[in-house]
């Protein structure tokens, strides 16, 4: 078994390894005390924001520091769909968020993971500026479903969702067009 090159252990790389690692926190404080405490929600929606800055941080850092590899260009958008997994899954089983949402979003999700482990021979398909907006997207979503905001903000919120479901199909949808036209 080969041990990873040092151009592999990298900063970048390492706060992606920390975004999955701090992910069972953020649903250790999602489902503290029944997912009911105001207090535990707002904790599990900082551990999340922070999952999220990371996000930021480790890729602005590796094309900065030109430390761009194809693991970390792999197990970026992995640990995304993770923490976003993660924290759907989490609402849904609380029934805070509606379970075919959740689904959609992941099926949505896996799909497009699927396809880009199919292509990988012909290299990691990067994400698109469409993608980067639909992981913000379901960031913000997911974080309005976490906080225990006031019953009046349910309606934006739950627009927004549906403003982040659109978008979310929308890039999958673009996604395997890329993938069929560069096939041809």
């Amino acid at each position: 078994m080969s041990t990873p090159s040092a151009r592999t252990l990298n900063l970048p790389n390492a706060l992606t390894v920390l975004r999955l690692l701090a992910l069972p926190f953020c649903a250790y404080a999602l489902f503290k005390d029944g997912g009911d405490s105001s207090l535990w929600r707002v904790i599990a929606w900082t551990g999340f924001f922070l999952v999220g800055v990371t996000d930021l941080m480790d890729g602005r850092l590796a094309r900065s520091r030109n430390q761009v590899t194809s693991f970390g260009t792999f197990l970026d958008p992995v640990a995304d769909k993770a923490a976003i997994g993660t924290a759907m899954i989490g609402l849904s089983i609380q029934g805070k968020l509606w379970w075919w949402v959740t689904i959609v979003i992941l099926f949505r999700e896996i799909a497009v993971t699927l396809l880009r482990l199919a292509v990988i021979r012909g290299g990691v398909i990067p994400a698109s500026k469409g993608g980067k907006l639909k992981t913000m997207m379901q960031g913000f979503g997911i974080g309005f479903y976490i906080l225990p905001l006031p019953s009046w903000l349910h309606i934006p919120r739950d627009i927004f969702m549906a403003a982040t479901i659109t978008i979310t199909l929308t890039t999958g949808f673009d996604y395997f067009k890329r993938v069929v036209q560069n096939e041809r």
